[in-house]
């Protein structure tokens, strides 16, 4: 977060200076909301350890500014704090651990993974700038309401990455909990720090459908979308390979900062 508390103010002030400049249309807000992301495997590099995912939920939240060319086109740009990630739960793999060799019948090979019943979370909060081309019409000559949409790339820092564990379980060695190696439950309550284990820059592409409420300079608006990453995130094959995306809906506010006459 020390980045985005750095850089917050870089947008607003670039956007007024071009405000000033050309004296143009240029609208500053805030949105908040959910990211609902998931992590997707990717084929050929697939294995037990990157795959099962399903979505979880975290917050998504930043700061934009608008840049009116037109009626019906503008830019935006923002600075958002954006969760990705995604969990498992049930019988799930994870890597052999050394000290467990003992348990293992003799005429047993050390396998590649073990499998217990737990709860995995992977907790991935970045920092990410969407610059967006975003299409808008007004429902009516006199309606304050205008519909829009927009899409465009984005720019990913991450800012933590953390591996959250829960749960008690017999370990086996089938994914199918058939051949247990244990007759005591493990714990699994731990949390990983792993964000040396990630590439600590993605990019992508993002986009959303929105409704705003227009009164005088202000506006607030509802909207949803969702955004895809397209590097691999981990640095290392040993773990598989996964790109980041999230489903995202927010509201937000926003304010002309300049309005050309």
């Amino acid at each position: 977060m020390k980045f985005y508390r750095s850089y917050k103010w870089l947008l607003p002030v670039l956007l007024l200076c071009c405000c000033i400049q050309a004296n143009a249309q240029v609208d500053l807000g805030v949105r908040g909301g959910i990211s609902i992301p998931n992590l997707t495997a990717g084929g050929s590099e697939s294995n037990p350890l990157n795959t099962g995912y399903s979505s979880r939920q975290g917050p998504d939240f930043g700061i934009l500014g608008e840049y009116h060319i037109s009626k019906l086109f503008s830019i935006e740009a923002m600075i958002s704090y954006s969760s990705q990630g995604g969990k498992k739960e049930g019988i799930q793999a994870f890597p052999f651990p050394r000290e467990m060799a003992g348990a293992l019948p003799p005429s047993v090979p050390p396998p590649t993974y073990l499998y217990a019943d737990f709860k995995s979370q992977a907790k991935l909060n970045y920092l990410m700038v969407p610059i967006l081309a975003k299409f808008g019409w007004n429902l009516g000559h006199t309606s304050p309401l205008r519909l829009y949409v927009d899409a465009g790339p984005f720019f990913g820092f991450l800012l933590s990455a953390k591996q959250v564990t829960s749960g008690s379980s017999i370990l086996y060695l089938d994914e199918e909990g058939k051949q247990p190696i244990t007759q005591q439950p493990q714990s699994f309550d731990k949390t990983t720090d792993i964000k040396d284990q990630l590439h600590t820059f993605n990019v992508g592409v993002s986009g959303n459908l929105g409704l705003a409420y227009i009164f005088g300079r202000h506006q607030v608006f509802v909207e949803g979308g969702g955004n895809y990453g397209f590097l691999n995130i981990q640095e290392g094959s040993a773990n598989g390979k996964n790109n980041t995306g999230a489903a995202t809906a927010s509201i937000g506010y926003a304010y002309r900062i300049c309005n050309k006459k």
